[in-house]
């Protein structure tokens, strides 16, 4: 028996042990994009990246949005990003959706956490590891070429957090954990498009190519199902990994195979990797002095530009605006807070989150801003997520109209940590709840006025109503 291969196993061992810990305690860990440490064993500090939608909608290529995943019966993930946060379906190259508080939110108490397992002991009980051993020395033995152990222990890395039998909790190799982090900041390396998976069937669909990006421009439509990535299935796939497949160096070549169901056949796709910038916010002013802002996700650029398209709309006399969250998976929490303090007054609850103990944190208004004119909010069966979070505080304080259909329906919280050698974790670990105390997981946003989209119009329905009420 090899004793190297027995000594990584034992490695492997110890490392899943330390996995498991370092994950409750994250002793010593910072945060990647935040630069700041926070340690479990305090009861008031909480993990700084928390990821809100990504649910199963759409993510978008290139950019997480979280989600992990998140209408009625979620069929889609939240949209993400060629970055990795998802909804049933998931979206952008993002898969999920992370979510940052505000160090300014007030905690609520923290009770002492009961815990009547110890997993850790349990997991590496003398049955456990015995058996662990046997798999290595028959893999040895009669596997028909040789295993690579730091295979072997990232795979129980990955099927400790698999077994949990949680779409949104997973783990992250050093290099998925730094894709990750760079897929809420608004800029990546890929295809420029934003996809989605289904959490049911796994099928995985572009929702939008960036116009004029890569993908684009290579020939991708919305409406293609994903099937191979460089000649590798990703049937089975979760859309972090895809995403994470299709990004890449710039100038690079990419093969994606689709499904086009217009033609009823399969296209090999040769697309070249570029740099996407993604504008996560699009608007202009319409006729009536109607203000239009689209939001495709919640990205740490996002808020910025979405208050300078309200104030450089107020600027120009705007009377109304309509807010468009279709298709929008989520994104960081505290960007979606942030922009909701922006529209109401001080003082009011935006959203705030529960553990399994009944402890967790309220956000409130505070910025000393607010729009004062009619609001629309457009949602869709793929507004998850941080869309949903936005969507119900505003809804809840009865300071918008909620138009289109019921939305994702993605209430939980994933909280992404990191772990010293790079890695991380991502698991769920509250349900969050809007002003009325409603949690919105697996139930979603009703509309104040349902409007089913028509693709058969040649204007967009949805949005046109939405300007017919303002009018009113």
């Amino acid at each position: 028996m090899n004793k190297s291969f027995i000594k990584g196993l034992l490695a492997g061992i110890g490392s899943i042990l330390a996995v498991i810990i370092m994950g409750i305690f994250v002793a010593g860990c910072a945060m990647q994009k935040a630069g700041t440490a926070y340690d479990y064993t305090s009861p008031t500090r909480r993990p700084d990246r928390v990821t809100i939608g990504t649910p199963t909608p759409v993510a978008e290529v290139g950019n997480e949005k979280n989600d992990s995943s998140s209408g009625n019966e979620p069929t889609a993930t939240p949209t993400v990003t060629e970055k990795a946060e998802t909804s049933e379906n998931q979206g952008t190259e993002v898969a999920e959706v992370t979510i940052t508080p505000e160090p300014t939110a007030t905690p609520s108490p923290e009770p002492t956490r009961n815990v009547s397992y110890d997993i850790s002991r349990d997991l590496l009980s003398p049955d456990f590891t015995d058996k662990l051993m046997l798999l290595g020395q028959l893999i040895e033995a009669y596997y028909y070429k040789p295993v690579a152990v730091e295979d072997l222990q990232e795979g129980l890395y990955k099927g400790i957090m698999d077994a949990i039998g949680d779409p949104y909790t997973c783990y992250y190799t050093p290099k998925e954990y730094a894709e990750l982090m760079e897929s809420t900041s608004g800029t990546y390396c890929g295809i420029g498009a934003y996809v989605s998976q289904n959490m049911k069937t796994n099928v995985i669909t572009i929702t939008r190519p960036f116009v004029d990006g890569p993908a684009y421009k290579a020939g991708v439509k919305a409406g293609d199902i994903i099937t191979k990535v460089n000649d590798t299935d990703v049937s089975s796939m979760d859309l972090s990994s895809v995403v994470a497949m299709m990004k890449g160096p710039e100038n690079t070549k990419v093969t994606v195979t689709v499904y086009r169901e217009s033609l009823g056949d399969y296209m090999d796709i040769v697309i070249t990797r570029g740099f996407i910038d993604v504008p996560t916010v699009e608007s202009e002013m319409l006729d009536n002095n109607i203000g239009y802002i689209a939001v495709t996700s919640f990205d740490e650029v996002t808020e910025d530009q979405f208050k300078k398209a309200i104030d450089d709309m107020t600027a120009k006399g705007m009377k109304s605006l309509i807010i468009d969250l279709r298709d929008n998976g989520g994104g960081l929490l505290n960007t979606c807070i942030n922009m909701v303090d922006y529209i109401l007054e001080d003082d009011k609850l935006i959203v705030y989150t529960e553990d399994r103990d009944k402890r967790g944190d309220k956000f409130y208004s505070r910025d000393g801003h607010s729009v004062d004119v009619p609001i629309v909010v457009l949602v869709n069966q793929y507004s998850a997520s941080a869309s949903e979070v936005f969507t119900g505080a505003l809804k809840d304080h009865e300071k918008v109209v909620v138009m289109g259909v019921t939305s994702f329906g993605k209430g939980i919280v994933q909280s992404v940590i990191p772990l010293t050698d790079g890695s991380g974790l991502k698991l769920t670990t509250s349900s969050y709840f809007g002003p009325k105390g409603v949690c919105v997981q697996g139930i979603g946003i009703d509309p104040d006025i349902v409007v089913e989209y028509d693709s058969t119009s040649e204007t967009d329905n949805q949005k046109q109503a939405a300007i017919e009420y303002l009018l009113k």
